[in-house]
């Protein structure tokens, strides 16, 4: 609350020579603040210096001082009260003349229920374990975490932290000395995207259906993207071998295709490595929900199965949240030089205090047991919505991550999506994602991020999303 700080003299910025104009200092001062009040560079409560301070900082009498107050409380322009010092008045808002602009309110900020896939119940933020580990983690931390970054690859506590980890729970190869923090997924292709520009990759394989972020991020590097087609087994690897050497790089995500929902199978994993070895390409490995597996134990990376290859990227917007800006390249041998030179000579992306406190996490075990708690929810509310569309509309893909794809009738979709908005619902259909270039037969489906809704909004969410099915 304003009211609840005092100002210092110097903060307040009164010009008494403008104010002057040929008057005495207390008439110039009286003006100063009168006209900061009525403008509201000086807000309702705020504070003021004492008499003695204020006019040792401006170098006048104090008496001088204490007479401008005087006539400003005079004038209700200020109130002054035993033990609470003197403080700007509140004042009632002015009356809009007549003929002014109507004040303009604020816009609505959105639907009231979201389905949009992407984004974690942020609401399951593990706010008392994380608070736990950050004070762990900055009464250990050593002083120079609190200078400038040395490692542009990051602290080595987290790094340190990540490889184990990775090892354990998702077969990554990961050598701490070869993974490079990043703010996250986007800020990880940016990276690749420079490198693989430098190194006159001209095109990109994309999966045909995939976040058009991610293809514009390739696209704003040079790069051209060339859509595979999607099945229910997941991007046509064998496919690559007719792309042609202009095709230097291909981006996956292998163990839950973003938005189908398909896994690719052990086959065309192989494909896309004997690609990558027989061609020189590089397979960018992005493992977005790849703790959240529920009909089995969740399959290792593809980066396991050749990491000179592969480069993996994770990140903790899914498990944990994306307001942490905390993702990891995993990456092979010959590529780490060539990231950190497009990386910079500072680390610009996160807070070192913000990295140790995740490497106290995982190294704690609280991140295994935030993820298990989160599996089970996440995993609750995929079969509730599979029970509330039974027998209405089919659901497809592997049961994992946050969203599942609700297939629908040919024609059926805009119209849908409509009925949702009636609904007070946002929800995105599967043509929002298809490759502008893609030649794949289309589909007609929803894809519904069952993980967005807070809990205490998840029931309404899913009668809104009922409602509108036909």
């Amino acid at each position: 609350m304003t009211g609840s700080w005092a100002t210092f003299g110097a903060d307040l910025h009164v010009d008494l020579a403008a104010a002057a104009g040929g008057r005495g200092l207390r008439a110039a001062l009286t003006e100063a603040l009168r006209e900061a009040a009525r403008s509201g560079r000086l807000a309702p409560g705020t504070r003021l210096p004492s008499s003695r301070s204020f006019a040792a900082d401006l170098g006048i009498a104090r008496n001088t001082v204490a007479e401008a107050y005087a006539e400003l409380v005079a004038e209700g322009w200020l109130t002054a009260r035993q033990g609470s010092g003197t403080r700007v008045a509140e004042r009632a808002a002015v009356r809009r003349a007549a003929g002014a602009p109507p004040v303009r309110r604020p816009a609505r900020r959105g639907p009231a229920y979201s389905l949009v896939p992407g984004t974690p119940d942020l609401g399951g933020f593990p706010r008392g374990a994380w608070l736990a580990a950050a004070r762990r983690a900055l009464t250990a931390a050593p002083n120079e975490a609190f200078g400038y970054a040395v490692d542009v690859r990051g602290r080595v506590e987290l790094r340190e932290a990540l490889a184990g980890y990775l090892a354990r729970a998702r077969g990554v190869y990961a050598d701490p000395d070869r993974i490079v923090l990043c703010a996250g997924f986007a800020h990880a292709l940016q990276l690749l995207g420079r490198v693989l520009k430098e190194r006159r990759v001209r095109e990109v394989a994309v999966e045909g259906y995939s976040l058009d972020v991610h293809r514009d991020l390739l696209a704003g590097a040079g790069l051209v993207t060339r859509p595979l087609w999607v099945d229910g087994a997941g991007a046509r690897t064998p496919d690559l071998a007719g792309f042609g050497p202009r095709t230097g790089a291909v981006l996956l995500t292998p163990a839950h295709q973003f938005p189908t929902g398909a896994a690719l199978t052990p086959e065309r994993r192989a494909a896309a490595v004997d690609w990558a070895r027989s061609t020189g390409g590089l397979i960018l490995e992005d493992d977005y929900d790849g703790e959240f597996r529920y009909d089995r134990q969740p399959v290792g990376a593809l980066q396991g199965l050749d990491p000179d290859r592969v480069v993996y990227v994770g990140t903790a917007s899914k498990s944990l949240a994306p307001g942490l800006r905390m993702g990891w390249m995993v990456l092979p041998p010959d590529l780490l030089e060539e990231v950190l030179a497009a990386k910079g000579e500072v680390d610009w992306t996160s807070s070192a205090l913000d990295q140790l406190t995740l490497a106290e996490f995982i190294t704690s075990g609280a991140y295994d047991r935030h993820v298990r708690g989160m599996r089970l929810r996440y995993r609750r509310r995929r079969d509730e919505l599979v029970a509330a569309v039974a027998g209405r509309v089919p659901v497809s893909g592997i049961a994992a991550g946050l969203h599942a794809v609700l297939d629908l009738p040919p024609g059926t979709e805009r119209s849908i999506v409509q009925a949702a908005a009636w609904q007070d619902l946002a929800l995105e259909g599967l043509a929002r994602f298809r490759h502008p270039d893609s030649r794949m037969p289309a589909r007609e489906a929803l894809v519904v991020g069952y993980g967005t809704p807070a809990t205490s909004a998840w029931a309404p969410t899913l009668a809104a999303l009922t409602a509108a099915l036909p």
